[in-house]
């Protein structure tokens, strides 16, 4: 048996080490981003002129977006940093087949990158046994004062650090004004979910061709905020799954009765990034939808019609008091034990992701709600123009601001992976399509499906 297991191990090297020589030479789909220039020689020396060669960066990601920003920073980088150049060789691959890609990798020690996004639900799969990423305290513990700490609390493991997010991906609500104005709703004055399921029937009465909000049955952002007002969470705080908790059935009963009122309705294509989602939400037929701030430019790039008719404001809670926010979502990059020039990577990564121009960069090339908290009130960021300020009602950052204090942090550990994919492949379906559903005991036999 061991000899079997041996020369399996083998065979999964020598197909992986062919698998990464195509990649690296060209562009194998439409997902697949070949690197974006010519390979740079990596050596300590330099050009006859005395300027020294770039040093290659591999670097593996799963997200087009993410491109544009390390590009951005790598040219920052070597504006600032001419005695020790970079050239990043960047590859963007399917979601799936990129972390499927790395874990394989890794764990045969053979063609990982020196540098990787690693999506939070995948992130678990990462730091089981002899984690292969680098210990990133040096470079991330002079700053937890200075950032959101649960944002790289998040893609850690017993103290050590491996990972720093993009975004605080604080949960809100996004209302399109127009459509309120229309049934003569005021959002500002939405406090509760109690106030949004009322002003939801005073909505479905004016416009009862509409719909006052819509739920994913493929997707957790929608209600996993619902859960963490309440104190609750997919897992508990020691990390084994919690699906099956009085948070959860409040959660998916609340919604499941919206959604056989017709307040509510199941986004087209099971989620908020369907393109089938997109139409019917351009199309003026929601009024409402519960998102963190980084669905920003889903908005901006795939309902073009609804600019200046979004705003975006805190979520109700259950009781007055309870937290507004949840920090949702979320990408990891790391260094794989595998990167061939360490110190200069990690200095690279600190300088893209935990810098005040980083960070900056962060809101002005994706969006995102950057985790260093001093930026959010900058002038660079609060009187900024560009594609977001131009498209929304009001400011994200007043909304940031306002709720900075109340962004709860989620859990996460081993079992975060198979949990969501159990919410996302079979709960949510349940809850909300299946007839005469009884949600408590749904969930008590969904919970004792989970194996991790």
């Amino acid at each position: 048996m061991k000899k079997m297991k041996l020369l399996a191990l083998m065979v999964a090297v020598m197909m992986l080490a062919v698998s990464l020589a195509a990649c690296g030479s060209s562009k194998t789909g439409s997902d697949t981003q070949a690197p974006s220039s010519s390979p740079s020689q990596q050596s300590s020396g330099g050009s006859s002129d005395g300027t020294p060669h770039p040093v290659d960066i591999e670097f593996w990601t799963f997200q087009d977006l993410h491109v544009e920003f390390y590009e951005k920073m790598a040219e920052k980088w070597n504006q600032e940093h001419p005695d020790r150049p970079i050239h990043l060789v960047t590859t963007v691959y399917p979601f799936d087949e990129m972390h499927n890609k790395l874990l394989i990798a890794l764990q045969s020690g053979v063609g990982a990158p020196d540098l990787v996004d690693i999506e939070i639900g995948k992130y678990a799969n990462f730091l089981k046994g002899d984690i292969q990423l680098v210990p990133l305290n040096d470079i991330v513990e002079p700053e937890l004062d200075n950032i959101v700490k649960a944002r790289v609390e998040i893609y850690s493991k017993d103290g050590t650090y491996y990972g720093i997010c993009f975004h605080v991906g604080a949960a809100v609500m996004y209302y399109n004004t127009e459509l309120c104005e229309q049934a003569g709703i005021d959002w500002k004055n939405i406090k509760t979910w109690d106030d949004f399921y009322k002003a939801g029937q005073a909505f479905k009465a004016a416009m009862p061709d509409k719909y006052w909000t819509s739920v994913e049955t493929g997707d957790i952002w929608h209600m996993w905020p619902m859960l963490t007002q309440q104190g609750g969470d997919m897992l508990k705080a020691d990390g084994t799954p919690d699906i099956n908790s009085p948070q959860m059935i409040k959660a998916l009963e609340f919604n499941r009765k919206m959604i056989d009122e017709g307040i509510a309705v199941i986004a087209p294509g099971n989620y908020h990034h369907a393109e089938e989602f997109y139409a019917l939400m351009n199309s003026g037929a929601i009024a409402s939808i519960s998102m963190p701030l980084w669905y920003m430019d889903r908005f901006t790039d795939h309902m073009p019609d609804l600019s200046k008719k979004i705003a975006i404001a805190p979520l109700p809670v259950w009781e007055v008091g309870q937290p507004r926010s949840a920090g949702m979502g979320g990408t990891g990059t790391s260094i794989t034990k595998q990167c061939k020039n360490i110190e200069l990577v990690k200095e690279f990564l600190a300088f893209a992701k935990l810098s005040k121009e980083g960070n900056i960069e962060i809101w002005n090339t994706l969006g995102f709600d950057p985790i260093r908290k001093e930026v959010w009130s900058l002038p660079e960021m609060t009187n900024s123009k560009n594609k977001f300020t131009d498209y929304f009602v009001n400011s994200p950052f007043e909304v940031l601001n306002e709720i900075k204090d109340e962004i709860v942090a989620i859990h996460n550990s081993e079992a975060l992976p198979a949990t969501l994919d159990a919410m996302k492949n079979s709960v949510l379906t349940r809850a909300y399509t299946e007839k005469n559903v009884n949600i408590p005991a749904m969930l008590e036999e969904e919970q004792s499906k989970i194996q991790y």
